[in-house]
């Protein structure tokens, strides 16, 4: 009796370059996360509004955004390993710069060391995202991407713990203690002290950036040229993916969905704090659950991929976070609150798996698509701050959850009739 031979989700030989690509999924987890909690106390020691913090989000992505396509160049030139090595030292400046940036106490210049981290980010997922869904199968790439990416909320959460408990000192004052602080001369030394308690998580994050970057220098990487590449065929083209439409209504999907993923977790404690009157310290420890939930999910919808084609789990999942969202909207309150809570467990599958959806079939195209997907990412930059604006005209962060729910609108279409639409070689499942 023959026996079919077992499939492993990693292909022999290459667990190494996978555990440590992997991890990487955890590393920006942090930064990204670290992002809630800074809106949060910039607001408090750099005296902004709501919209101005959202900004945060704004230099972040923009860095995503424009170091994408120069990442997926590079990366086609030189390789997975260079780009990924190159991205963890532009991670490693960007968080060294928040201490200069704390000194000065500069807003700009904040924002500026955020572009950085995220210009580094963009260099990490451009190339972690494709590498790991070509480092098995065909058939479990996004079992395999699912996995990975399971592991960059365990660094959410880390990275919101970090906030919650170095950044936030859990001083709050109000108006009055406000009015008696600059009476006595002692407000702008308060400002300061809490500005300054950025600087040691940051460099902390960039000590862990730099050593990886050396240990994966020192590991041999496979090389997936000769797989994406036929003899004699032409070099891929941006405008190549044009002829996808499945691709580009993934593009949407991506963009949409990292402004819901985004919007949410950024005005996350806002919206408790508005809506049930917690302490900064509640809220943060409150983000820092739904951020379990949301890893919790990750390697819930891996395992249910075994039973359930990934794009039937994404409707539902979507579907669910609809009426989630919807609740959250018209019942703000602790009931709105744990609404949007319960949606980062649903939303957990849809980044890798709209991306490995997206990218099935792009054969040589593989890096350039993968790079619009992570451009896609610039959803967070615009959609947070138009939240955060829908938020204040309104005085209503419930109102402001109404961009989240439009995005988990178009990603159950997506997921219905999108993804599979015109991309050759792409079956329905």
């Amino acid at each position: 009796m023959k026996h079919s031979p077992k499939k492993h989700l990693v292909a022999p030989g290459y667990f190494l370059p996978f555990l440590l690509v992997t991890t990487l999924f955890f590393m920006w987890g942090i930064p990204n996360n670290l992002n809630g909690v800074l809106i949060k106390q910039f607001m408090k020691s750099l005296e902004l509004t709501v919209f101005q913090a959202g900004l945060i989000q704004s230099a972040f992505y923009l860095g995503y955004f424009l170091l994408a396509v120069p990442a997926a160049l590079m990366m086609e030139k030189y390789g997975y390993k260079s780009g990924i090595v190159f991205g963890l030292l532009l991670y490693g400046m960007g968080c060294l710069l928040f201490w200069p940036a704390a000194y000065a106490g500069t807003y700009g210049f904040f924002l500026l060391a955020l572009f950085v981290i995220a210009s580094g980010l963009a260099f990490l997922e451009t190339g972690a995202n494709p590498f790991i869904a070509l480092l098995g199968e065909k058939s479990s790439s996004e079992r395999r991407l699912n996995l990975s990416q399971a592991f960059n909320p365990i660094g959410s959460v880390v990275g919101v713990l970090i906030g919650t408990l170095f950044i936030f000192s859990g001083i709050e004052p109000d108006a009055a203690a406000i009015a008696r602080m600059k009476a006595g001369g002692t407000y702008e030394l308060f400002l300061r002290q809490e500005t300054l308690r950025v600087i040691k998580p940051y460099l902390g994050l960039a000590l862990f950036a730099f050593v990886w970057a050396v240990l994966i220098l020192r590991t041999p990487f496979p090389s997936f040229r000769e797989e994406e590449h036929d003899a004699g065929q032409e070099q891929a083209r941006f405008s190549d993916l044009l002829k996808y439409p499945g691709f580009l209504k993934g593009v949407v999907a991506q963009f949409l969905y990292v402004g819901a993923q985004v919007a949410t977790w950024s005005y996350f404690i806002v919206y408790v704090q508005q809506y049930t009157g917690s302490a900064e310290k509640i809220a943060g420890y409150l983000l820092t659950g739904t951020l379990v939930a949301f890893g919790l999910g990750r390697f819930f919808s891996t395992w249910l991929m075994r039973f359930v084609a990934p794009p039937r789990l994404m409707e539902i999942f979507s579907g669910i976070n609809i009426v989630l969202t919807t609740v959250s909207i018209l019942f703000p309150g602790w009931v709105g609150m744990w609404t949007l809570f319960s949606t980062s467990f649903f939303m957990s599958l849809m980044y890798p798996t709209i991306f490995a959806l997206s990218i099935k079939g792009l054969g040589p195209r593989t890096k350039i698509g993968g790079s619009v997907l992570v451009m896609a990412i610039i959803g967070g930059a615009l959609l947070t701050p138009l939240t955060g604006w829908i938020g204040e005209q309104s005085d209503s962060m419930a109102l402001a959850m109404i961009v989240p729910l439009v995005a988990y609108l178009y990603i159950f279409y997506y997921s219905l009739y999108g993804y599979a639409s015109g991309v050759p070689g792409t079956v329905k499942a």
